[in-house]
């Protein structure tokens, strides 16, 4: 009887695969994968306690043959939020720290730019996104890889001035992450990566995954990041810097995301029915918080209009077809990934993808869930494709309504040499301009990638051509004079609406260095 055991569980799991995935379910993936030029991914279904599916499809890499399976190690970026909103609920727990409790009683050195707010803000509120801080602000502090270190990120955040008042609107950011991962630092004595490590992947069983954007470097099964780049899809390097771990540093596979799926569908209950965090501290994380705003989605998409949505502890929360989802995306250079639980119907499902494509993601994981919850067959593939023509026309509309109001005949109002300089951002730091062969190079000091020759617009304004292509950023760079002739401040912001946000050039005032006043 014990030999006949394998085969019996593995055909109790393709009967129970066939109830829950939809038919022709593996033939539907490769044709989403084609149609959004997706080398690869793993997908992960849970399904009422059980792995319905943990596998992989396509390559790690455009023109290699090694298949992506389920042990392929992909950056899952922001879906790792929730591992350090776990971690703070274990330290609440233990008696540690308490969520409400302001986050200067255990990082007494904290700052933001309003005092009030730097006394007011909660452990809870780091993990929120209703600090005041605009979307993404702060990012280029660490995105791409700077020379800073945690504690000097969360120094600056005191120079980074509010977009909106404390508490009263949603905007995503990943650097209060930080904050978070030093306060788990402070007061377990741990490093983020030390404790997520032992505290929640080795108790979950998530062993062949890691706590750090580095790991992407790792020889063996890892997926390599692609994006688009100058119009073609190809393989891009992988972000490497572990100053942002707390808020996207894990790498995982199909396999893992199935045990860690588990628990979350079990309220924090491990397989051998020990805890890994209180059903209370469960429900808390996927507890509503910030409302967000909900906006009409386009006529082939209506379907996923929620009736509500916010962001809880690391999680967002909405609802889809009459049912409450809790949800996440995580997105990095070549890798983006989508992580959703539906609790009343036991379902979840993970997708890790190395490819930049959102709507490739969606493709994949709608048709499950209309599965399990018994809704109308949709051809999600065909709405996707159609959303994102659309959303291409309109960023190219936006770039050529932004070339047509160039006035190519209008020159610069002083010599190039009258541009270079050092100049200061409060919260970032040093930019310099300076001339190179004749040419004008902007250089962000403290961001080796951000080296850029500056092409003449119109008038005083440039734009920055990084030398790094991948980086697909390029940005407008325009100086203001002063009534003597020389340049008063520097203000900078992407050329494409396509721009990633974390490239938060728009926040940036540039004025001329002081020697004195240097930070």
């Amino acid at each position: 009887m014990k030999s006949r055991t394998p085969l019996r569980v593995a055909v109790l799991a393709l009967a129970q695969a066939a109830a829950v995935l939809p038919a022709d379910f593996d033939a539907y993936v490769a044709r989403v994968l084609k149609a959004f030029e997706v080398p690869g991914l793993a997908l992960t279904v849970v399904k009422d306690g059980q792995t319905v599916l943990a596998r992989g499809y396509g390559v790690r890499k455009l023109g290699e043959a090694a298949p992506v399976d389920g042990r392929t190690l992909f950056g899952i970026a922001s879906n790792t939020k929730v591992f350090t909103a776990t971690a703070l609920g274990l330290l609440v727990e233990e008696g540690k720290i308490e969520w409400d409790a302001p986050v200067v009683r255990y990082l007494p050195s904290f700052q933001m730019w309003d005092p009030w707010v730097t006394r007011e803000l909660t452990v809870r509120d780091l993990l929120v996104h209703r600090s005041g801080l605009g979307l993404g602000a702060g990012d280029l502090l660490w995105w791409p890889p700077s020379t800073y270190d945690r504690k000097e990120v969360v120094r600056r955040l005191r120079y980074i001035k509010p977009a909106t008042s404390f508490r009263s609107a949603y905007a995503y950011d990943n650097v209060l992450y930080l904050v978070a991962g030093e306060v788990i630092e402070s007061v377990s004595g741990r490093s983020w990566e030390d404790f997520v490590r032992a505290r929640i992947l080795e108790r979950v069983g998530m062993s062949g995954s890691n706590v750090s954007h580095s790991g992407a470097l790792a020889p063996g099964n890892v997926a390599t990041p692609h994006a688009r780049v100058d119009g073609v899809v190809r393989p891009i390097k992988p972000f490497d810097s572990d100053l942002t771990n707390p808020a996207g540093g894990i790498n995982s596979n199909a396999e893992d995301m199935a045990r860690w799926l588990q628990v979350l569908l079990r309220d924090g209950q491990l397989p051998d029915g020990s805890r890994l965090v209180s059903e209370k501290t469960a429900r808390e994380l996927s507890a509503l918080v910030t409302p967000i705003p909900i906006a009409d989605p386009p006529e082939e998409l209506r379907a996923l209009r929620p009736q509500f949505q916010g962001y809880g502890l690391g999680l967002g929360v909405g609802d889809y077809r009459g049912h409450k989802v809790v949800r996440h995306s995580g997105g990095l250079p070549g890798y983006v990934s989508h992580v959703l639980r539906v609790p009343d119907v036991g379902l979840g499902i993970a997708v890790l993808t190395n490819q930049e494509s959102d709507d490739a993601y969606f493709a994949v994981v709608l048709p499950v869930v209309d599965q399990a919850l018994g809704a109308p067959r949709t051809d999600w593939l065909a709405a996707f494709q159609k959303a994102a023509a659309r959303d291409r026309e309109r960023n190219a509309e936006a770039e050529r309504k932004t070339q047509a109001v160039r006035d190519p005949s209008s020159r610069p109002s002083l010599p190039l040499q009258g541009y270079a300089g050092t100049y200061r951002d409060d919260w970032y730091g040093d930019v310099t301009v300076g001339l190179e062969d004749g040419k004008a190079v902007i250089r962000f000091t403290r961001t080796p990638a951000l080296v850029g020759d500056l092409e003449h617009w119109q008038h005083d304004t440039f734009v920055a051509r990084w030398r790094d292509r991948e980086l697909r950023a390029d940005a407008f760079v325009t100086f203001a004079l002063d009534p003597e002739g020389k340049v008063e401040q520097v203000k900078m912001r992407a050329v494409s609406p396509a721009t990633d946000f974390s490239f938060d050039f728009q926040d940036l005032l540039l004025r001329p260095a002081r020697p004195s006043a240097a930070r």
